[in-house]
C-alpha cells in the first residue's frame, strides 16, 4: 500500500486509538494500534508505520515506551481493517 492510501484509511476510518488488522504480502497478519510520534511526518514520508502489537498495547498506553512498538514498511501492507471491539455487557444472541 502506498503512504496516500494508509493515510486515506485512517481518514475514513476516523482511527484514534483503535485496533487495526494488518495483512501483510509475505507475513502473517496482525492486529495493533498505530501510533503517532515525534517522527510520524518522517517515517509517512518513507512509508514506514510505527505500530504496537495487541498484545503490548496495554504496556505501551502505562509506559509510551517507543521501544514496545515495531516499524513496519506500507509497502508490504496488504489491507487494514478496523477490528471490532465487543461491547461489555452485551451478548449475541443464539437461534
Amino acid at each position: 500500500m502506498t503512504s496516500e492510501q494508509i493515510e486515506n484509511f485512517f481518514q475514513t476510518a476516523k482511527l484514534d486509538s483503535s485496533k487495526v488488522q494488518i495483512s501483510f504480502k509475505t507475513r502473517s497478519a496482525i492486529v495493533g494500534m498505530f501510533i503517532q510520534t515525534n517522527d510520524y511526518a518522517e517515517l509517512k514520508s518513507k512509508n514506514l508505520w510505527r505500530v504496537v502489537s495487541e498484545s503490548k498495547i496495554d504496556e505501551f498506553n502505562v509506559r509510551r515506551d517507543l521501544n514496545i512498538a515495531r516499524i513496519f514498511n506500507g509497502t508490504e501492507m496488504t489491507k487494514l481493517s478496523l477490528v471490532q471491539t465487543s461491547v461489555p455487557g452485551k451478548t449475541a444472541k443464539s437461534k
